[in-house]
C-alpha cells in the first residue's frame, strides 16, 4: 500500500524523472505475480520498470533480505540517483521499539532518517512523517490498487508480532505513543550527530581508519574509549558491533598482557596491538602467510614497475643505487629464508636482516612479504613494506638506480580485493 502510493505520488511529482525497481525476494509463491502487477501499473502510467530477482541467502531471514535487495539496488543505481523508500512514521516507531529490546545505542535509536546515503547511493524517505492510517486514506481516497502481504501479519516475524500484538497493547495505555516514539527517534538523530562530531575528533587525535595509538586513547574516559572502539570498528558498514564485542577487543587485545600475541576477529577484520597501537587489519592481510615464490628479473628499464609481495615499486635513477649494467641482467628474487645478513649502505657492518626488520618495526604479519634482491648469490638490497633497502656490494656506484616503493602490501591486498 505505502509503496504504491509512493509509486503514484512521484509519477505526478517527477513524471519524466523517475523510474521504478520490484525487488523479487522469491520466498513466496506469489511474488512473480506482484512482479506482473507492479508491471502491468507501471506500464498504465509509462513508468520504467525492472523487475530483479534476487537469492536471499540461509540466515537472519529478514538481515539476508534486506541485504539482497539493496545489493541490487546498488546494481542497478546510476549516478545521481536517488532510492525514493516508502518508510512511514509506524515502520519509524516499531524500529526504535525493537532496537530498544535487542539493546541497541544512540545510533540505532536515531532508526531512519528522512534523508541520508547507503554507499554512495542517496535515500529518501518522505513519508516518515505520516501514519499509517493517514497513508490508508490517502490511498483510499485515490482508490489505488495494492498487494497486501500476508507476511506482515505473520507475527513469526518479530516486525509483525510487534505490529499486530504488542502494539496494539501500549497503544491502550498510551494512546500517543507512536508520535512519542517516532519524536524520539529524531532526538536521537541530534544526539548521534553530536556524538559523531566528538568521535570524529578523538579519532583524529588517536589514529586513522586503520590504527588506533593506545597512549593517548587509554587518556580517554571510558565511556568515550567505548564509544570510539565501537564508531571506529563500524568503518563505512552500516551497524556497529555488539557492546560485547568491544568490550572483547578492550579486555583481550587491548588490556592484553604486554607479551602476547592477541589478535580479535570480527567482520572481516583482525584487531591486533602491536608497539602500544591498535591495528585494524583485512583479514586476507593478517592470514596471508605464503612466502612468495622465487622471481627473475629481466630486461628492466628506468621507469619499469614491479609488483612484488610487499607492494608496487617503481626504478628510478638514485644519487647512489646500483649499477645501471644490472638493467641488462638477469637478477633473482627470493623469499626470506632465515639467518641473513644484511650490510645495509651508508651503515657500519653487517646485521642479522631479523634484527634490522625488528628495528624498522615491520609489522610481524607482513615480515612474510620480505624478499632478497640478488645477482650471482650477491645480495643487491631487500624488498621490504617500508622500501627498498639497498645492501653495499661492489655493484653501487653514483648516479645508479633504485627501486622506490609507491604502494605497500596493505594498498595492493585493497585493489586486489576491490
Amino acid at each position: 500500500m505505502d509503496s504504491m502510493l509512493l509509486l503514484h505520488v512521484m509519477s505526478e511529482l517527477f513524471p519524466h524523472n523517475i523510474r521504478a525497481i520490484y525487488i523479487d525476494h522469491q520466498l513466496q509463491s506469489s511474488s512473480r505475480a506482484w512482479g506482473d502487477f507492479i508491471q502491468n501499473f507501471a506500464q498504465q502510467h509509462q513508468i520504467p520498470v525492472t523487475i530483479q530477482p534476487v537469492d536471499v541467502e540461509a540466515g537472519n531471514l529478514e538481515n539476508q533480505a534486506r541485504q539482497a535487495r539493496y545489493a541490487a539496488f546498488l546494481r542497478h543505481a546510476q549516478p545521481n540517483d536517488i532510492l525514493v523508500l516508502a518508510h512511514h512514521q509506524n515502520d519509524q516507531a516499531e524500529t526504535v521499539l525493537l532496537r530498544l529490546l535487542s539493546g541497541t545505542g544512540v545510533q540505532g535509536l536515531a532508526a531512519m532518517k528522512e534523508h541520508d546515503h547507503i554507499q554512495t547511493l542517496r535515500r529518501w524517505r518522505p513519508f516518515l512523517s505520516l501514519s499509517r492510517q493517514q497513508i490508508q486514506a490517502w490511498v483510499d481516497q485515490l482508490a489505488l490498487p495494492y498487494v497486501q502481504d500476508e507476511t506482515n501479519f505473520d507475527t513469526r516475524y518479530d516486525r509483525a508480532w510487534c505490529r499486530e500484538q504488542l502494539w496494539p497493547l501500549l497503544e491502550q495505555r498510551f494512546p500517543k505513543m507512536q508520535d512519542a516514539v517516532a519524536r524520539t527517534s529524531v532526538l536521537m538523530q541530534d544526539a548521534q550527530t553530536i556524538l559523531d562530531e566528538v568521535l570524529q575528533q578523538d579519532l583524529a587525535a588517536t589514529g586513522s581508519d586503520n590504527h588506533l595509538m593506545l597512549q593517548p586513547f587509554l587518556q580517554l574516559s571510558a565511556a568515550r574509549q567505548r564509544q570510539l572502539l565501537s564508531f571506529w570498528m563500524k568503518g563505512k558498514e552500516t551497524y556497529r558491533p555488539s557492546l560485547d564485542m568491544v568490550n572483547r577487543l578492550q579486555e583481550e587485545v587491548i588490556h592484553a598482557k604486554a607479551d602476547a600475541q592477541a589478535a580479535l576477529h570480527w567482520n572481516g577484520f583482525y584487531y591486533v596491538r602491536y608497539q602500544q597501537i591498535l591495528h585494524r587489519i583485512a583479514h586476507a592481510a593478517y592470514t596471508a602467510q605464503t612466502l612468495p615464490q622465487q622471481q627473475t628479473l629481466a630486461d628492466l628499464k628506468l621507469d619499469h614497475m614491479l609488483e612484488l609481495s610487499s607492494g608496487r615499486y617503481i626504478l628510478k635513477v638514485a644519487d647512489i643505487g646500483l649499477s645501471k649494467a644490472l638493467l641488462a641482467r638477469e637478477l633473482t628474487v627470493l623469499a626470506r629464508q632465515g639467518g641473513e645478513k644484511i650490510h645495509i649502505y651508508g651503515r657500519v657492518g653487517h646485521w642479522p636482516l631479523k634484527k634490522a626488520i625488528q628495528n624498522a618495526q615491520i609489522f610481524p604479519w607482513l615480515r612474510h612479504t620480505i624478499q632478497i634482491l640478488l645477482v650471482d648469490n650477491v645480495m643487491l638490497g631487500v624488498f621490504t613494506p617500508n622500501g627498498f633497502w639497498l645492501a653495499q656490494s661492489d655493484y653501487c656506484e653514483v648516479g645508479g638506480w633504485q627501486p622506490y616503493l609507491i604502494s605497500d602490501v596493505n594498498h595492493l591486498r585493497v585493489e586486489h580485493n576491490s
